[in-house]
């Protein structure tokens, strides 16, 4: 099992481009269910989840050819569809569950196992259901399967109310909506830039849809989409998680292609704890102010809020700012498991249920530690960087689902850091 391995102590400079969205297009990829036509996304970013979705796709009956280097993702699926969504591909990843609307929207039938993804807490599949049921859809889960029929061999237009702003649940329903007979009004809805990505792309393929980036989302159903050509919106995660890599080992650091709305919240916090952040023509660029590193508080919220995806990563910063910081996790539970991994590295953290309480030390001290998701794995890296010595990150194939190249990108504005092969 490959491992990196970082030794801290050097200042960050130069530039590093910012991937298209995982998340965004883990969304748009589906929606190649939805038309026979052909679907080209650009700007992809080249994952372990994007191939784990292209095999999907792939046994569902979609064509997915890779080009540029897999920054382009040719798909199309004219011809016959296979509505059974097996358990082998879909335990290794959640966005999998995305393939369920667009089956039922286009073949009235979909037969989907319940997915897998990171152990960062329950995200059970009720919201999702429970809409595509108001939609006319009856659904029921044996054998580890979601069997899904929609009345009549159609969904239908219908209000629904979500408990939580769901993101996948309103990507799920919007894809689904597009085809269905009659107006679909999703209340409560996820506003996050990936729903926006999403509509836009959907739009372009001829969908009808409005309020995306509000929390009220109106779809009216069409007869048919056809093809489009979309551009993967920038990873907004991604560009938090780089940002915070000149603000922990100071220097100065450009990330190419990231914009202040892809990350507001963030940005704020950053602010306020002494980071300076500069737009550029060309994206942001990131520098620490004069002096430590200053405590600030953070709950992760729904977008426009902070972002749980960038906790863990904020959590390393705030380990060396002065004073004692308040980290409040209001998304998923079990998202403190990179705590003890930090303290290895000298860290006084405190975890009481879904509050971390995070005291600053002088320096972090390098350590071998272990990732136990695809975030706190690059969160150790930080550390890493900003650490005195040498700190070996162990299980990062976590890594590889959500961030490419990152020893090269890192590299490249100077970090001293290398991945190492397993046995």
């Amino acid at each position: 099992m490959d491992s990196i391995l970082v030794k801290g102590g050097g200042a960050l400079n130069g530039q590093i481009p910012i991937a298209g969205a995982k998340n965004a297009c883990l969304t748009l990829m589906p929606a190649t269910l939805l038309s026979d036509e052909p679907l080209t996304l650009t700007n992809a970013p080249r994952l372990s989840d994007i191939k784990t979705m292209t095999q999907l796709l792939v046994s569902l009956g979609a064509e997915v050819t890779s080009l540029q280097d897999g920054k382009v993702l040719a798909m199309s699926t004219h011809g016959d569809i296979n509505t059974r969504a097996e358990y082998d591909i879909v335990r290794k990843m959640r966005a999998s569950n995305l393939v369920l609307g667009p089956l039922l929207a286009r073949e009235g039938h979909a037969e989907v196992s319940l997915p897998g993804g990171c152990a960062i807490g329950a995200r059970p599949m009720d919201i999702h259901t429970d809409g595509l049921t108001k939609m006319g859809a009856e659904i029921d889960l044996r054998d580890g399967y979601l069997h899904a029929k929609a009345d009549g061999g159609k969904l239908k237009g219908a209000v629904i109310d979500f408990p939580f702003a769901s993101v996948g649940a309103t990507e799920n329903i919007m894809m689904a909506a597009t085809l269905a007979k009659g107006t679909t009004v999703i209340n409560n809805a996820a506003r996050e830039p990936e729903i926006v990505d999403l509509a836009t792309c959907l739009r372009a393929m001829g969908a009808q849809i409005d309020g995306d980036g509000t929390s009220t989302i109106t779809i009216e159903g069409v007869d048919r989409l056809h093809g489009a050509t979309h551009r993967v919106v920038t990873d907004r995660i991604e560009l938090g998680t780089y940002m915070l890599a000149p603000a922990m080992c100071g220097g100065e650091v450009e990330l190419l292609g990231g914009k202040i709305d892809l990350v507001g919240a963030f940005c704020e916090k950053l602010d306020a704890a002494g980071i300076n952040v500069e737009e550029t023509d060309k994206g942001l660029k990131v520098a620490r102010k004069n002096g430590r590193i200053r405590a600030v508080d953070v709950t992760t919220e729904p977008f426009p809020g902070f972002p749980t995806d960038l906790q863990a990563q904020m959590m390393a910063l705030l380990c060396t700012a002065e004073g004692t910081s308040v980290l409040e996790e209001r998304i998923f539970e079990n998202r403190f498991m990179h705590a003890p991994e930090l303290v290895r590295m000298g860290a006084d953290i405190d975890v009481q249920g879904g509050t971390a309480t995070v005291t600053g030390v002088d320096k972090l001290k390098g350590a071998p530690v272990m990732a136990t998701d695809l975030r706190a794995s690059v969160s150790l890296i930080l550390a890493g960087l900003a650490a005195e010595g040498e700190t070996k990150v162990a299980r990062v194939y976590h890594l590889d689902r959500g961030y490419e190249h990152v020893v090269r990108k890192l590299s490249g504005v100077g970090a001293n850091i290398e991945r190492i092969a397993g046995d």
